[in-house]
Formats: structure tokens, sequence, C-alpha cells
């Protein structure tokens, strides 16, 4: 390869720096590998410029020279070295395949941003990128890794960005990439660019709080010693060797410890840390008891992340202990093994070259790709898809039991449903309800640490829309939303066939008078799929059936408008979500209703002497004439109003004959009038206007009632 230029000194620093490092534990072919992609890279970036002026080839050096220092292969090195020259340069994928290897390339494309899509907005654009980092990340994890390298050197040196390009970089980064790093137990790189993003986003706060840890070491550095010590000496006399040092929080936990839990600095910050490093596992719970011999230890403060790991495989022992001068102590106790995998997580692969791809960790986190994968393809679109894995990147876990005993860890705040879709996505879709700890439980239920939960499913249930409101796993979320996104699309198909071929009789036609001729020349002036298409779009309120008709029929004699309105649409309350009933009016069975073609709501239905009507007169396109049907199903909400004497038991009789009369109350609203007399507001289930009045004759009969009244808006 010929180079157009000689590299200037400091990259000439950077390489043979990398070049030193690499040659402790690659092969020296392997290295001269790096070096020929060094050459390509500075090369395709020949002549570009990082914003301080630095050659831009010094960047992928430096996201290098991080993946070295955690021992990462050399078709990773190489991959990090080249992971702009698709992005940045004219190269293409082919040529860095031609010239390195086939995987080499699949990591560098992975990692490139998408740049030659048109998306509608730079959210869409960013969230599509991160979208197919994802899916290239859960083929190969290097992806990732090259990622958060990148991101940790950007971050690094992020000061001579303009201030509000600098907080949207760090926001970001704190929002995405550090709780990344932290779900791949890469708690190193975690830490610093938690600390960089704060420094960035609120460099004021920064600085204030930075002043103030400094100014404090120095009235800690006494207790510190003292604690230390004492540690030190108690292990001794139990004849086990270990390492113990004290841990400063750092600036991003002290900064959110505060937030979150509106604490004052003195109280986060008077907390010491130790951490104790054994040799075996056995040694982690024999230190445990010793330093619970030797300070007592707070109770319900202590957690064996041994027994059950994290979910980035995270192992230790924490405890909290009362300290000397009355301070808590904050104890982690570990092996070595467990040390390295806390500070490096999926890294440690490399870095200690264990060659052991079953490990906690690695395990742990495929488990999490796959739980990816399974998101992506049921979410609708990139934004919905990023959503998702925020929600998943904050857990904090809940440990539950299935009945056989298995572990199931789950986010703090999770209900059964979000247990039944964790258990697998069939249960989820048609489970009915829950026994926790032998108790029958509702689906909402939340759960809490150590509950043995089971799950009830029935052959005819289905996810329901309500659930979205309480379910917090993204798993769940996206199963149920995807459920409701097909259902919806099938109650639509069949609604706007149902229109088409209404607005077809007013015509003199039926859609079984239309051949396939006619149907294919309509598709296609329209640019639609296939019929489902089309009739998707009428039920959805996207077109107008009336027009599709005339254009079927090639018939746009304007007095037929009259003639296809006076057939009207029947309504017979099983059309799902793509009919809804206006909650102004609340019209139920029996009540004279029109109906309003709403664009993305299907059809609206009122009452024809709502208010809100008054609106939409001169919309006269949008109107549909509908009916109710002679069988009509399912339950309709009613409000009624009660004025009664104020006396005692008056609102359990009145709720005692509702339930009698085989309705259920959905809310109730009490207002006093003249501290004689009370309005009572009961929003109810009907069948139609005849139960509805049955249930008026009764509440009639109460003494206490002075006048009730259906609310119509």
């Amino acid at each position: 390869m010929n180079v157009k230029t000689l590299p200037v000194q400091d990259e000439i620093f950077r390489i043979s720096h990398l070049s030193d490092l690499l040659e402790e534990y690659l092969e020296p072919d392997q290295v001269q590998d790096v070096y020929k992609a060094y050459l390509f890279g500075a090369e395709a970036h020949d002549g570009q410029h990082r914003v301080s002026g630095e050659p831009y080839i010094t960047h992928p050096l430096a996201v290098a020279k991080i993946l070295a220092d955690m021992r990462m292969d050399y078709q990773g090195i190489i991959a990090a070295i080249l992971h702009d020259v698709i992005e940045d340069t004219p190269t293409a994928k082919e040529q860095i395949e031609k010239e390195f290897s086939k995987e080499v390339a699949e990591l560098v494309d992975g990692v490139s941003k998408i740049t030659l899509m048109d998306f509608g907005s730079k959210a869409e654009a960013q969230a599509e990128n991160f979208r197919k980092m994802m899916l290239a990340m859960v083929k190969d994890i290097r992806v990732i890794m090259i990622k958060l390298a990148d991101r940790l050197h950007n971050m690094r040196t992020l000061g001579v960005m303009r201030p509000e390009k600098r907080r949207r970089i760090a926001r970001e980064t704190l929002e995405i990439y550090a709780p990344i790093a932290n779900r791949l137990g890469m708690n190193k790189v975690r830490l610093e660019l938690e600390d960089l993003g704060l420094q960035a986003h609120y460099p004021q706060r920064y600085r204030v709080l930075k002043e103030a840890v400094i100014k404090s070491r120095g009235n800690r550095k006494e207790i510190l010693n003292t604690i230390e010590t004492s540690i030190k000496r108690r292990l001794r006399q139990e004849e086990l060797k270990g390492d113990v040092a004290g841990r400063e929080k750092h600036l991003y936990s002290i900064y959110t410890k505060m937030v979150s839990k509106r604490l004052s600095f003195r109280e986060v910050f008077d907390m010491y840390a130790f951490r104790v490093v054994v040799n075996s596992v056995d040694e982690c719970y024999r230190v445990l008891g010793v330093m619970h011999s030797l300070y007592k230890p707070v109770p319900g403060k202590f957690k064996d992340y041994i027994a059950i790991p994290k979910a980035n495989g995270y192992q230790s022992l924490h405890t909290v202990l009362f300290g000397p001068y009355g301070v808590p102590i904050e104890i982690q106790i570990r092996s070595r093994d467990m040390d390295g995998v806390a500070e490096s997580g999926v890294a440690a692969h490399w870095l200690y070259k264990s060659g052991d791809n079953n490990s906690s960790t690695s395990l742990r986190a495929r488990e999490w790709l796959r739980t990816l994968l399974e998101l992506q393809k049921n979410a609708g679109d990139s934004l919905e898809f990023i959503e998702n894995v925020k929600i998943d990147l904050f857990p904090d876990e809940v440990y539950v039991f299935t009945p056989l005993g298995e572990i199931m860890e789950m986010p703090r705040g999770a209900t059964v449903v979000d247990f039944a879709y964790a258990v697998h996505s069939d249960v989820g879709n048609t489970c009915v309800a829950a026994r926790v700890d032998r108790r029958l439980m509702p689906l909402r239920s939340q759960l809490y640490n150590g509950q043995t939960v089971e799950i009830i499913t029935a052959n005819g249930a289905h996810p329901n829309p309500s659930w979205l409101n309480f379910i917090v796993t993204a798993k769940a979320r996206t199963n149920v939303r995807y459920y409701l996104k097909h259902l919806r699309r099938d109650e639509a198909v069949e609604l706007g066939k149902r229109m088409l071929d209404k607005s077809l009789r007013g015509l003199d036609s039926t859609l079984s008078d239309v051949d396939d001729d006619q149907m294919s020349e309509l598709l296609e002036v329209n640019h639609l799929a296939d019929v489902d298409a089309l009739f998707e779009d009428i039920g959805m309120g996207g077109r107008l059936s009336l027009l599709v008709a005339r254009q079927l029929l090639d018939s746009y004699d304007e007095t037929v408008g009259d003639k296809a309105k006076s057939h009207s649409l029947v309504i017979k309350g099983t059309e799902g979500m793509v009919v809804s009933f206006a909650k102004c009016c609340h019209p139920i069975p029996g009540d004279p209703v029109v109906g309003f073609v709403s664009t993305g709501r299907g059809i609206v239905v009122h009452t024809q002497g709502c208010n809100n009507i008054a609106d939409y007169r001169k919309l006269a396109d949008k109107w549909i004439d509908v009916e109710w049907s002679h069988e009509v199903e399912g339950d309709f909400v009613a409000e009624m109003r009660v004025d009664v004497a104020n006396q005692r038991g008056v609102l359990a009789t009145l709720a005692a004959i509702i339930s009698d009369m085989d309705s259920n109350i959905e809310n109730v609203d009490i207002e006093e009038r003249d501290g004689m007399t009370h309005s009572i507001n009961f929003t109810l289930t009907v069948k139609n206007r005849d139960h509805l009045a049955g249930i008026i004759r009764r509440a009639r009969s109460v003494k206490s009632v002075m006048r009730i009244s259906r609310k119509k808006n």
C-alpha cells in the first residue's frame, strides 16, 4: 500500500506505544496485521482532522489502545482502527473484507452508522443507528466493546465541542452507553463514562461536588485508616489472607444518590466503603462471619450476590456494619476471579485469556442479547425499540421463584404479567391469573423478593390493552404491543371491508360484484400492496369508503352520495379497537347514534344529541350513518347521577342494587352540595338502554334518593 503522507510525530508515538502493548499478548504476525490496518486507516483518513486539530487517525488509535488494555484479540483491534472508515471515507465494506477478512469487515460495518438512509427526524435516525449497532452486537459482542471504547475516548476529548453538543453527547452517554457497559459488567468503563458524562452535562454541579469531596477527604483519612487497620488485624487473627482497600464512591454515584433520595452531600459521603478480596468462595463467607463479629451488622442490609448473581454476572457479598464513632461501613467481599469479572465483565474473556465462553458473565450477556433480538422482532419501529432497550437497561433486581424452585430475576416493580412473559411469550399471552405464595392474585400484582409465583393460563385468553398501564419489562411491553397491533389490523381490515360493501350497496352494487381487474387497477393507482391494505386504510379512517366505491365503479355521479348514505353501518359491539364509543356522551345500545371517521382511530360513535358533534358538522364527508344491531354483544359504559339525602349507608345500598342488576361500577364520584344532600356520579357498565332503565327504576325505590338522571355530556 502506498501511503500518501508520512505519519506525524504524535501518530508515530501512538502506534509505537500500541505495538508495544500488543506485543505483550499477540503473535508477531498479528501485530504486523494491526500495523497494516494502521497504514490503511491513515491513508483513508488522510487530510481529515478532529475538532481539536489533531489528525483524525489519532482517534482510532486511542480507541484501539483502550481495547488493547482489555487484551482484545487482533481482529477486534484492527476493526477498532478502521471503525470510522466506512462512515467517514469513500472506503467500502468489500474493500476492508478484501484487505483483511470478512470478520473484520462485519465488525466495522456493525459499528458504522447509517448515513445513506433518509429518516423523518434526527431522533429516528439516531434510533435506527442504535438499532443497527445492537443487532450487530447480537452477532458479535466485540461490536459494542469497540463502540464503548469509541465513546469513552470521545468523552475524554469532549471539551473542544460546543456546549450544546457536549450536553447532548453526555446525555446520550448517561442514558445509553454507561448502562450498556453496566449490563455487560464492564465496571471500569461504566464508572469513567458516568463521571465524564456528569462533568459534561452538569459542569457546575460536577465542580462543586468534586471540591466538596476533596475538602472532606482530610477529615475521613484517619477514620479510614483506623477501620482498615482493624479489619486487617482481625483477618490475621483468623488466619485469613486477603487484600483490604478503602473505596471512595465516584462522583456520579454520589450525585444520583443525592438526587434520588434527596440527601445532603454529608449524608451520602458519610458512608465508608471497603473491599476485601480473598482466594476462594469459601473464604468469602468466612470473612463475612469475621466482619459481623468485628462490627455489628445493620439489619436488612446484607445481600448475597454470590448465590444469586446480578444480571450482568456480578458476584460479591455486600454487608453494612455499625463502625467506630457510629459511622456506617459498607463492605464488599469477593474472590479474585469475581473481582476481575466485576471490573471487566465480558472483557474478562480477553483480559485473562480464560477461553471460558460459558462463564456466568458470558452466559448472561448472551441471554440478554437473545432478549434484544426478540425485542427488535416485535418492535414497530426503531424509536419503540430504543425505548424498550432503555427500560431493559435500568433493572433494580427482584428475585422470585417458579413452583419448581428455579430463581427468576425480575426488575423492581415487575408484575405477574412481566413474570409470565419472562417464563415464555406464550405463557404471557394466555395468562389469566396467578398464585403468589399459594394465594390467588390478580395479574397487576407487584412481585417482591422471595415470592413463589405460579401462572394460571387459559387457551382462549389473550393480552389486554390495560396491561400496558402496569407492566414494566421490555419483553412484556413489546409482546403486548405486537399482539394488539396485529389484532387492531385484523379488526380494521374486517371493518373496512364492511364499510366498503355498505358504500357499494348504496351504488346498487356489492363487493362480490367487483371483479379482480377492477380491484387490481384500484390498488395500482393508490400504490397499495393488496386488498387487505385497502380495507385496513378504510377501517382506520385513512380513506373514505364512498370515494373508494366510486373509484371501483368509475361512477362520479354526485347524486349517489345521499343514496349511498341511506344504508347504515350496523354496530355489533364486537368490532374491538377500530370502533370506539365517545367518552363525552357514552352511547349505549338503543340510543340514536352517528359515526365519525377519525384518521388512525377508525369510527368514533356519538349519540345524535351530543353537544360535541356540532364542531364536526361541516365535515360531512367524515360522517357515516350507523345503527345498532339487533344482537349487540358486550358491556357499554354509561354515567348516572343520583341526588341523595345525607344519610348513612345510602352509597352501600345503591352499590348493592347496581351489583344485583348485573352491572359493574367503574368509578364513583361524590359531590357535597349543601351539607344536607350529596350528588353521587356513578360510571357503570350496562347491556343497553333497557338495562340502564331497570337500574334507575330500582334505585328510585331507595327512600334517600331524591332525583336520578343519566349524564350524557
